[in-house]
């Protein structure tokens, strides 16, 4: 047991020394954001929530959290709906139209941003979409629903058909079926689908940055406008702030497929 414990020694070390790397700039930026100082320093020399009482005093700053909420509660729904229902109905198609359509579902996971990007925009300033919220969702929409799509695909994956036929046999409407069997059943796979999606909206920034007007304008290309222009430490702030809301929705999903995985061993 000795001798397999110090062999796992140098892969063990590999993998801590990998954490540190990822998380050693989120946690100097994290530090940076409660310093009393003008400019960024590091470690602060006094601390302060002066830059956070900025974040949510900025109007700018504020309100383009709000918008990114606000498109990405949006997106979560619309998302998660169209998502949840194009992977129900391939899962069940029994046609070599399949592959196809789910090869043209997750195109936008392989599509460079960038290029995503400049034909939404071509696209949206034809239809005059640009800088308003529908687009913003229309656009986040398409990048956000294939993450859905292969959660819930990965949980029917393990479905058992035969329930919704007992269910039937035993007088349920296809409806009360739905909701009562499949759903319950597919639920983590569909929230983790879900927290995806909102998380895809809220911190996408390449697409974003096309659709934005001077009205309009989410967290990211804020954040993004803030470094190219001048920047102080509110974005350190407001990077602090982001990152803490998508470890929380992480833990979260995480929480519900375990308690899930349990309740179904049990």
């Amino acid at each position: 047991m000795a001798r397999f414990s110090m062999s796992r020694m140098p892969l063990a070390a590999w993998g801590v020394a990998v954490v540190v790397w990822l998380t050693a700039p989120i946690l100097i930026v994290a530090i940076m954001s409660f310093t009393d100082n003008e400019s960024f320093r590091f470690p602060p020399s006094t601390w302060s929530l002066r830059w956070y009482r900025n974040f949510f005093e900025d109007p700018s700053w504020y309100q383009s959290l709000v918008n990114s909420v606000q498109i990405a509660l949006v997106v979560m729904v619309v998302a998660t709906l169209l998502g949840t229902a194009a992977a129900l109905g391939l899962n069940r198609m029994r046609s070599r139209v399949g592959p196809v359509l789910q090869t043209v579902l997750l195109l936008p996971t392989v599509v460079p941003v960038l290029i995503a990007g400049i034909g939404m925009y071509s696209l949206f300033l034809r239809w005059r979409l640009t800088g308003t919220p529908m687009g913003f969702i229309l656009a986040h929409t398409v990048l956000s629903m294939p993450f859905v799509f292969i959660s819930v695909t990965a949980s029917l994956q393990t479905f058992d058909r035969r329930l919704e036929q007992a269910a039937a046999i035993c007088g349920a409407s296809p409806l009360a079926t739905f909701f009562q069997v499949t759903l319950r059943i597919i639920a983590p796979g569909v929230l983790t689908g879900a927290v995806l999606s909102f998380l895809g909206s809220f911190n996408e920034t390449i697409v974003s940055i096309f659709l934005v007007s001077p009205t309009l304008r989410t967290l990211p290309v804020q954040m993004y406008t803030s470094v190219a222009k001048e920047s102080d430490p509110t974005i350190a702030a407001a990077s602090t702030l982001t990152t803490a809301l998508t470890a929380v929705l992480f833990l979260v999903a995480l929480t519900v497929r375990a308690g899930r995985s349990k309740t179904d061993e049990a």
